[in-house]
């Protein structure tokens, strides 16, 4: 076996605006198991950055401990990246984000990740409104240690040993939108066609991006009776509606079915066409939201697509108001103003 890729490539790939065919945003070959979902996320990444022309070395990959945190080595392999320690990815991205606002930073994380060690970090990146995508490649169980529950297995759902969840899930969709997530989108690793759309989007926002991708474990968690295995969220997802991206002047010719078609732009000039097929939500309104939602869990019911935006939303720099310069291009005089300046400030605090 060889995890070294070929580098063959048909000659007649389609290139983008910058040139750049779609394995120019590959990474190394994956050495997750054979059918992970976590690759097919890793394969919708890569289309929806090269469909952006997004040059790859503008982007940061970040990530914590776990086989979802080990994906950033699978995609952008032109990109910046740094794997954290277990459950602290947000800390880096925040130090990093407010250090260089120029980047697009692409945090990935996984259910225990985010849901149990990392529950405090992720809490506080939400309701910071940093301007990241943050991803969660969600599979309900700990694959690094032999698939135990995760604190996102829903309850009553069993594991491949056969013990039955107790507990009741943490619903990360619903908290991000509780602690103020200003885009929140859920997904499933199987459907390519929303997903793309969706992280286009995603990258797209200008402030707290939030992901939930429902990515079944084909080795521990995609059993009968598991909540998170592919059998069952095919069977179970309801889908709020088909969503196509705009990009800024660029114009694309769409063709729905009868039902409510909305445009919501965002802060680039871009836009999300959305057709609707839930007359009763609007992705606009929290409570409109967090209310399809409930209803979904009620039925037993995966709501998948654009669940929640805020158009008018402020990032973490527009509210800390810091500089459009990034640091490492600031000159020395301003970084280090001298004695006056701090004897000026010490002055005002007294």
């Amino acid at each position: 076996m060889t995890y070294v890729r070929s580098t063959f490539r048909h000659p007649a790939l389609p290139k983008n605006d910058l040139g750049y065919t779609v394995d120019y945003y590959e990474g190394s070959l994956s050495t997750l198991c054979a059918g992970c979902g976590h690759d097919s996320i890793n394969a919708a990444i890569v289309e929806a950055c090269w469909q952006l022309n997004i040059e790859p070395h503008k982007v940061a990959k970040l990530s914590g401990i776990g086989c979802s945190s080990k994906s950033p080595a699978y995609f952008l392999s032109n990109s910046h990246g740094f794997n954290s320690v277990h459950g602290r990815m947000p800390s880096v991205a925040t130090g990093a984000n407010l250090a260089n606002r120029d980047l697009i930073y692409f945090g990935v994380s996984g259910d225990g990740d985010t849901a149990s060690i990392g529950m405090g970090q992720f809490v506080h990146v939400v309701r910071r409104n940093l301007n990241m995508v943050y991803l969660v490649m969600n599979n309900g169980c700990y694959g690094l240690t032999k698939g135990q529950d995760s604190a996102t297995a829903d309850a009553g759902s069993k594991s491949k040993a056969g013990s039955v969840n107790l507990f009741e899930a943490i619903d990360l969709a619903s908290l991000a939108i509780e602690l103020g997530a200003t885009f929140v989108g859920q997904s499933f690793s199987g459907d390519k066609q929303q997903l793309i759309p969706l992280m286009k989007a995603a990258m797209s926002h200008q402030g707290f991006a939030f992901l939930n991708v429902i990515s079944p474990c084909v080795t521990f968690n995609n059993n009968p009776g598991s909540t998170k295995s592919y059998d069952y969220v095919r069977e179970h997802v309801e889908v709020t509606g088909t969503m196509d991206f705009v990009p800024y002047e660029k114009e694309i010719t769409t063709t729905y079915e009868a039902g409510d078609v909305s445009d919501i732009s965002m802060h680039d000039g871009s836009e999300i066409r959305l057709h609707k097929l839930q007359k009763d939500w609007d992705p606009q309104d929290r409570f409109s939201t967090i209310n399809a939602m409930q209803r979904a869990k009620q039925k037993g019911e995966i709501l998948t697509g654009l669940l929640y935006i805020n158009e008018d939303s402020r990032d973490l720099h527009s509210m800390i108001n810091t500089s459009e310069t990034p640091l490492n291009a600031l000159s020395k005089d301003i970084l280090c103003p001298g004695s006056e300046a701090l004897a000026k400030l010490n002055a005002s605090l007294r």
